[in-house]
Order: C-alpha cells, then structure tokens, then sequence
C-alpha cells in the first residue's frame, strides 16, 4: 500500500502524521509513504481540493492508495482500526 501525505513546513500535525507513517513503515513489509512539501511542490489547498472533492482547510491530507483519508487524526485512527498500528 503507497500514502501520500501533503503537508507544509512547521506544521506539527504534518511532522505527526510523517512519524505514524514511518513507524507504520518500520513495522509493516507492505507499506511505504512518500511526503510532499507542499510549499516546495507549489501545491495550494485550492489543488487539493480539486481531488478531494471537498474543501481542505487544513494540512495535512493524507491518501493511502489514492483513497483520500483525511488529516492526522483521521490517518492514526485509520491505521489504528486497519494497519495494527502499535502505540507510539
């Protein structure tokens, strides 16, 4: 399974949701994850939105094979309840 996670420089949900996913990384054979600076891409909220199909008013947004997420909150809960993932 691939996520992505769009995310912006100082963001603390962003640096969150990156260590989830690399734990996950760490403890599963088939994930892997790739973090996109939002800032650095030139990627606006606005952009994200066109995917998502709904406004995004916060960072960061997370897609596990290609299915939108959500945010951090959203993403821990989900590997949570689908991923076995182990507390922090």
């Amino acid at each position: 399974m691939f996520t992505v996670i769009f995310g912006r420089p100082g963001c603390p949900y962003c640096v969150r949701a990156q260590q989830i996913a690399e734990k996950l990384a760490e403890q599963r054979d088939d994930f892997e994850f790739r973090y996109i600076d939002m800032h650095a891409e030139g990627i606006s909220k606005a952009d994200l939105e066109k995917t998502v199909g709904k406004p995004v008013l916060t960072v960061p947004q997370i897609f596990i094979d290609e299915k939108h997420i959500g945010g951090c909150d959203d993403f821990e809960a989900y590997a949570r309840a689908n991923l076995e993932l182990y507390a922090s």
